[in-house]
């Protein structure tokens, strides 16, 4: 497997809001929103429970997750 690039700086809240956006208009989250004190509010289906992401590279790291996992299952299927 090839490793991934390290990052040069911390992501930012603009390019978490730009995933968080990018997640939820493609129906991979339910909802994603910034709360006042930094923290993001995840939900993944219209009935699940809300998740607590501490900031801006929690979300990163939830798209890469994501990703990985759609790029995973395309790769498997004939």
């Amino acid at each position: 497997m090839i490793p991934l690039p390290t990052r040069s700086s911390a992501p930012t809240t603009t390019e978490a809001s730009a995933w968080a956006d990018v997640l939820v208009r493609r129906r991979l989250l339910h909802a994603a929103v910034l709360a006042a004190n930094g923290q993001w509010l995840v939900q993944h289906e219209p009935d699940g429970p809300v998740h607590v992401l501490a900031g801006p590279a929690d979300i990163v790291e939830l798209a890469a997750t994501i990703q990985h996992r759609i790029r995973s299952t395309r790769a498997r299927t004939p």
